[in-house]
């Protein structure tokens, strides 16, 4: 009878210390001054900041232990209702973060394969984000002392050396195609790439990470852009105007040339870029060159006026509701402005096309001005 009861205890105990050792996260921090503070660990979804564990700090020390993470993913460490935080790659093992309230987001953190893995790809890049950082400086007292010829140097600089941080990134993303860091990265650059180049890279990501959330959000956008690419139909929607009355794309077809126009009250670029679509208005109005206004504001009051104080005497149209902006999913808009151009039969002709882009497109289909 003992020796059952022995085995049975071992048993037992086996079973508890399973329990126990089941993978989980456990974040230990140190920060400096951060006495009798809620520190927070929280994560972006379906674009809401979602609030995943939470502890306070004793003589600025606190322990969260969680339950199981997924996956590895990035979220951030946040300091009570402050804008003070880190991000970090959160998996599941022992992370330690050590910093300084007052500089939080240089904090050391250890303990995270992926962190580190992200960690040495900053580092790697690290020269040329710093020269970047310099350049940003300089153009910014250019800018400020109005020095238009040194502006447009500075500019060309940092196109240049945008274009060779992307391809970096790039490059990461094509070498490491299991790490978790490569879908942060790719859902970072896709802003400014092509569907099938968004394409290219996600099938060439192992199938684990290629199954990840942001991953498959990815294949959405991919199937959207394919739908809105040059030489397709312009899908229909309707939104109300400035009136509240709704406006079907649809009835706006018919002009030789139509602009679908997304922009909004509150993007200093849209703002910028609203003087040359006025001017191949006025120019080419008469030719049958229309526009179609799409606002992705949210406060009806600054619309209205940005398009009095623009000069914008088109046909706008919005729901009110920012970035969830029913025609911008439509047409896998995630960045303003930006536009779609339609000939008389609503085929897609051209996209994004900005200044003197834009100019010389409806210049070529109308024919210079008499």
């Amino acid at each position: 009878m003992y020796m059952k009861k022995v085995i049975y205890l071992f048993v037992i105990g086996v079973i508890m210390s399973s329990c126990s050792s089941k993978p989980h996260y456990t974040v230990k921090g140190k920060i400096e001054g951060s006495d009798s503070i809620t520190f927070y660990l929280q994560k972006r979804d379906a674009g809401k900041t979602v609030s995943i564990d939470s502890a306070v700090s004793r003589k600025g020390t606190f322990t969260m232990k969680g339950g199981v993470v997924g996956y590895p993913q990035l979220i951030q460490l946040v300091a009570g209702n402050t804008r003070k935080r880190t991000s970090f790659y959160l998996e599941n093992s022992e992370i330690t973060i050590q910093g300084s309230l007052d500089s939080l987001f240089k904090a050391d953190i250890t303990g995270s394969k992926t962190q580190d893995e992200y960690k040495a790809f900053i580092n790697s890049n690290k020269p040329l984000s710093d020269k970047y950082s310099r350049l940003v400086v300089k153009y910014q007292a250019a800018s400020q002392s109005r020095d238009v010829a040194n502006v447009a140097i500075l500019e060309r600089q940092l196109d240049s050396i945008e274009v060779e941080m992307i391809s970096l990134q790039k490059n990461f993303v094509k070498s490491n195609p299991r790490s978790y860091v490569s879908p942060s990265i790719l859902v970072g650059i896709s802003i400014e790439m092509e569907a099938d180049e968004i394409e290219s890279l996600v099938n060439g990501l192992d199938t684990s990470i290629a199954a990840l959330p942001q991953i498959k959000n990815l294949k959405d956008r991919v199937i959207a852009m394919k739908a809105v690419a040059v030489g397709q139909k312009a899908p229909d929607f309707t939104l109300n105007d400035v009136n509240g009355n709704p406006v079907a794309l649809s009835s706006k077809i018919g002009s030789k040339l139509l602009l679908i126009d997304f922009w909004a009250a509150w993007c200093n670029p849209c703002r910028q870029e609203n003087p040359n679509v006025v001017k191949v208005y006025n120019e080419y109005h008469k030719k049958g060159f229309d526009v179609f206004g799409v606002s992705l504001d949210q406060k009806k009051e600054a619309w209205v006026k940005a398009i009095a104080d623009d000069k914008l005497t088109w046909t706008h149209v919005s729901d009110l509701l920012y970035w969830n902006n029913a025609a911008a999913k439509l047409y896998a808009v995630n960045s303003i402005p930006a536009n779609f151009l339609l000939d008389e039969t609503g085929k897609i002709i051209g996209r994004n096309l900005r200044g003197e882009a834009l100019y010389n497109k409806v210049t070529e289909v109308l024919g210079a001005k008499k």
